[in-house]
């Protein structure tokens, strides 16, 4: 990781620029999946099992009784750990619901709103090299309590065409029952169009590679939505002397090890403070399983020493990072100076893998720079916002003549009209 004193503002974008993926390419790749799985379904499906899993799928769907011996193959500790996560995910989303409003606005005129979940949602869990069963967790939780009607898991297989038992046991535990052995641009595509196995959605959630992320996106083109544009992992951490850099390097690492495209980025008062990290950052390298992929995702990287909180504040939030560690003395300043982020840590204790696992808060977060727009994923994620109004005979006499004005006003003779004659059956039954 390099160093840069005090940079101008005006070089803030290029010194902190994420690694750029050439969409159109990659799009080239997944625009032909799409289609093959919107034109072959299941078979589509099994043949890109084999071609990029390298296992021969007969069912796609996991069955009953694979589920349930899932439990089994896994430690108690971990099966406990889990337990722990869902019991705090499930109380901070169940904070998040929000009662029904009815307000008499004017007289004879109500308005109300209320939230209705939306009825069919597919989950993309990714497998591979990092079986993300927390992400089980923090997309199947709000979905479940919003009460979504049906929910598709979708997750790639391993090499014996069998799904990581530590999924399968989140699934269950939080009564996920419809697994799809699917991964990649494939398994979006099919919750996208439908298959004979793969119900189609309304709305895609949950993190993956460039391919993923850009079949998303495609899938928005087709009317389904998706949760954000969410591209490769990141943290910015904004630490001083009262940090400890050990604990500062511990948590550039954790996100360092997502993968070679993921940034990590340290905002610190004095360059003497940012060489004890960078120092501490080799140190702890060493002896990382996945050394080679942190190693490439710190070539992305920067340490920026910002003298002034105010300055080193408007860095922040110029960069707007997924996940967003404070471990300043001030830190009460810190939190109220900031507006970009997806998810803010506070204090030396608060490592950000806490809410990637079991703090409570959701990991499905807002990345390159769309914090300044998107919030992460929450209750509110999986529902709708219906509004109602009623309006009264006494109502429509006190409001009508406001709107046929309005609408005269717009050209707009027929809206004018759906009250005028409203106005006038009223006045003739006097």
């Amino acid at each position: 990781m390099k160093i840069l004193i005090n940079p101008d503002t005006k070089t803030w974008n290029k010194e902190l620029a994420r690694p750029v993926h050439k969409m159109k390419e990659i799009e080239k790749i997944v625009k032909p999946i799409m289609k093959k799985v919107k034109r072959q379904g299941d078979k589509a499906l099994k043949k890109f099992a084999l071609e990029y899993d390298h296992v021969e799928i007969d069912s796609l769907l996991v069955e009953d009784a694979e589920r349930n011996a899932a439990g089994a193959k896994l430690r108690t500790e971990l099966k406990d750990a889990i337990q722990t996560a869902r019991y705090n995910i499930e109380k901070f989303h169940k904070l998040q619901e929000m009662p029904a409003i009815s307000s008499e606005i004017m007289q004879g005129v109500t308005c109300m709103r209320r939230s209705v979940a939306i009825q069919k949602v597919g989950l993309y869990i990714p497998g591979g090299t990092a079986p993300l069963f927390s992400t089980v967790l923090m997309l199947g939780i709000p979905a479940k309590l919003a009460g979504c009607q049906e929910i598709v898991l979708c997750t790639p297989p391993d090499p014996q065409g069998a799904v990581h038992p530590a999924i399968l046991y989140t699934a269950s535990l939080i009564g996920i029952t419809k697994i799809v052995k699917a991964g990649g641009a494939q398994a979006i595509a099919a919750m996208c169009y439908g298959t004979a196995s793969v119900p189609q959605v309304d709305k895609i959630f949950g993190p993956g590679n460039q391919y993923v992320t850009a079949a998303k996106q495609l899938a928005t083109r087709q009317g389904v939505a998706i949760d954000m544009p969410a591209g490769p992992s990141e943290v910015l951490v904004y630490a001083d002397d009262t940090a400890i850099p050990d604990f500062v390097a511990a948590d550039l690492l954790s996100q360092a090890e997502h993968g070679v495209d993921s940034q990590v980025v340290l905002v610190c008062p004095s360059e003497k403070f940012a060489k004890k990290v960078l120092a501490a950052v080799e140190e702890q390298l060493k002896e990382l399983p996945r050394q080679k992929i942190a190693k490439k995702a710190l070539e992305n990287s920067v340490a920026i020493v910002m003298e002034k909180m105010t300055d080193a504040l408007d860095l922040i939030n110029a960069y707007a990072p997924e996940h967003l560690i404070l471990a300043v003395k001030e830190e009460e300043r810190a939190v109220q100076g900031i507006v970009n982020a997806g998810s803010v840590f506070i204090g030396n204790y608060t490592p950000e893998a806490a809410g990637d696992y079991a703090s409570g808060t959701n990991h499905t977060l807002p990345t390159n720079g769309y914090a300044r727009s998107y919030s992460g994923v929450s209750l509110d994620s999986f529902v709708k916002k219906i509004t109602y109004q009623k309006i009264t005979a006494e109502g429509i006499r006190s409001l009508g003549p406001a709107i046929e004005v309005m609408a005269q006003h717009e050209n707009l003779e027929a809206h004018k009209r759906a009250v005028t004659v409203r106005l006038d059956y009223l006045a003739n039954r006097k």
